[in-house]
């Protein structure tokens, strides 16, 4: 019976006429009967599922609090269109708004290429209100990451470690930090919907961690953090038809996001793998039959590549490379390219029904 039945009830039992009764004092309790009440009460008891919520409530805040020191807003102008029937005047600058972390006590900052991508100035405001200038120390359109260094940057920066992305759990619990349509820093929450996301075709290299946390325009470049408050992805994209947050959104894994800003730092440019081999996806029924869970499927071997050299075939199903294993084609082809190139490769390969190991030395792919 809910709260507005019982004064209903109350209000009925007011309106009639019963006859007098006479009420009594209850006698006082002593002391020792109180003592015993108190005794005999039984123990609250705490349910699993509500010691998890309760805990869940103690640490978001904590988090939270934590994370937000290290998620900056990005602000860019860049070039725009001459107005039209102005010929001759300078065209107007056009603003726009994103998110970045701090990575390094040094005033590095990753964000997505597509929030500086031709920007002529980049600001950053850092959470207490502080701007500085930043300049784009290295970008890499194929993953969409860009990497900022701040000109002057302040020496209580507090930067955010990179988390285990590969080790994330379907369901596991994130948060989304960043500056949706430039109104301020803000935390949503949600959980990992998928992994490996491949298939999206936003960047030419993807292996996105989906979320169901509210991402929206100018989260780009913002943090997604596990309950650690380490960094586990860089929110990068929604899937939207209305433009905002429908709870389909991809950050790219932090242990894609750290190989690039090392390769950035180092050398200013992203260097990658080549193997030399057009790879496809088997069928659900082609694995049933192989007896296998995964693997990249080797559809051609280019002449003269790497992979012609280390021997690999057409028909081959490469299982394993570098010591981990390869659940299909579009993540066989992140990880040749994340190894850079000079460098020596085994893969474990399925030929007609046995397993190989090739070896080789992959080269360096110059497109990219």
């Amino acid at each position: 019976m809910d709260r507005f039945t019982l004064l209903g009830v109350v209000a009925l039992v007011g309106c009639g006429q019963p006859p007098p009764v006479t009420i009594e004092a209850a006698p006082e309790p002593t002391i020792e009967a109180a003592v015993a009440q108190e005794r005999e009460a039984p123990p609250a008891r705490v349910l699993p599922q509500d010691a998890a919520l309760i805990g869940l409530a103690e640490v978001l805040p904590e988090v939270s609090e934590a994370v937000v020191r290290s998620v900056v807003s990005v602000s860019t102008l860049r070039a725009g269109i001459g107005r039209r029937g102005w010929p001759g005047s300078p065209p107007p600058l056009q603003q726009g708004v994103g998110s970045g972390v701090i990575v390094g006590s040094d005033g590095i900052v990753v964000t997505n290429n597509h929030v500086v991508a031709g920007a002529e100035r980049v600001v950053v405001a850092l959470p207490d209100g502080r701007q500085t200038h930043a300049e784009v120390v290295g970008t890499d359109p194929k993953t969409d990451l860009a990497v900022l260094r701040l000109v002057d940057a302040p020496p209580d920066l507090i930067p955010l470690s990179f988390g285990d992305s590969d080790g994330l759990r379907l369901g596991e619990v994130v948060l989304a930090v960043g500056n949706p349509f430039g109104i301020g820093q803000t935390v949503t929450m949600g959980i990992v919907s998928a992994k490996g996301r491949a298939d999206v075709g936003i960047v030419d290299y993807e292996d996105f961690i989906q979320t169901d946390a509210a991402i929206n325009p100018g989260n780009s470049g913002g943090a997604l953090v596990d309950l650690e408050g380490e960094l586990v992805g860089i929110n990068t994209a929604i899937f939207s038809r209305s433009g905002g947050s429908q709870g389909i959104g991809f950050a790219i894994p932090a242990s894609m996001v750290s190989a690039v800003v090392d390769a950035i730092l180092e050398d200013g440019e992203v260097e990658r793998g080549f193997l030399g081999v057009q790879i496809a996806d088997l069928s659900p029924d082609q694995r049933s039959e192989l007896g296998i869970e995964g693997g990249a499927w080797i559809a051609e071997v280019q002449r003269g590549t790497p992979a012609a050299r280390a021997g690999l075939l057409p028909g081959d199903v490469v299982l394993d490379f570098q010591g981990e294993g390869i659940p299909d084609a579009a993540r066989f082809r992140n990880r040749v390219a994340a190894q850079g190139a000079d460098v020596p490769f085994a893969a474990t390969v399925l030929r007609q029904g046995e397993r190989t190991v090739v070896r080789g030395v992959l080269g360096e792919l110059l497109l990219r």
